[in-house]
């Protein structure tokens, strides 16, 4: 049976990782994030990061880039807004606590929708995903760093078995790749233009997509 999970306890289990979170992930999704943010700055100038968490990316982007983060969860929100004050990041436009399913951003908004291991941690990736390409502007990119499951085979055993443990810590193991391609097709506005794997074992995937200039 799936495992179903909720916005308002995805935000509380992020509201718990907030003390901890750079420590724990900071070096893990290094190199992620640092391949996702040279691509995006190659897209675009404006750009949202969604799932910005502690805003941990944030000074690795040029001084030039205009930049939005929001986050479900207003603990890890608060220790970006620490991090911007402090660093004197003033090319951060906004911060503010938002659903990424629900983007409150006009059609078409942005050069770059940037989501950093977010798109396993929603209750409903697709309809998060949707969100992303509405509110990037058309010939706009959306850069995806991201945990690609197996699927099948005893990893994607592994993965379905550790679900019930893994959505109350806010994110799911169990995603395969089939999910994004099935969301692409559905979605119709969009076309993928890379996938590459990542570190940690290759687990992790840096994925983008283009959206339709029509």
């Amino acid at each position: 049976m799936a495992i179903a999970m909720e916005t308002d306890k995805v935000a509380s289990a992020y509201d718990r990782w907030a003390p901890a979170y750079d420590l724990v992930f900071g070096r893990v999704f290094k190199q992620g994030r640092s391949e996702a943010i040279v691509v995006a700055e190659q897209a675009g100038n404006r750009i949202l990061e969604v799932g910005v968490g502690t805003g941990i990316s944030l000074p690795q982007y040029r001084r030039t880039t205009r930049l939005t983060g929001v986050d479900i969860s207003d603990a890890m929100l608060d220790k970006a807004r620490d991090r911007v004050r402090d660093l004197g990041l003033s090319n951060v436009e906004d911060i503010r606590v938002m659903d990424a399913e629900a983007l409150a951003f006009e059609d078409n908004s942005f050069d770059v929708i940037v989501a950093q291991y977010v798109v396993t941690a929603v209750p409903n990736p697709e309809k998060a995903l949707d969100e992303f390409a509405r509110v990037v502007r058309p010939g706009g990119e959306i850069v995806i760093t991201t945990r690609v499951g197996a699927g099948k085979g005893l990893r994607g055993a592994i993965e379905k078995a550790l679900m019930p443990i893994t959505s109350r810590l806010g994110f799911r193991t169990e995603f395969p790749w089939e999910r994004y391609e099935a969301w692409a097709a559905a979605n119709g506005t969009v076309e993928l233009t890379e996938r590459r794997p990542l570190p940690p074992l290759g687990h992790f995937s840096l994925v983008r997509y283009t959206k339709r200039a029509n």
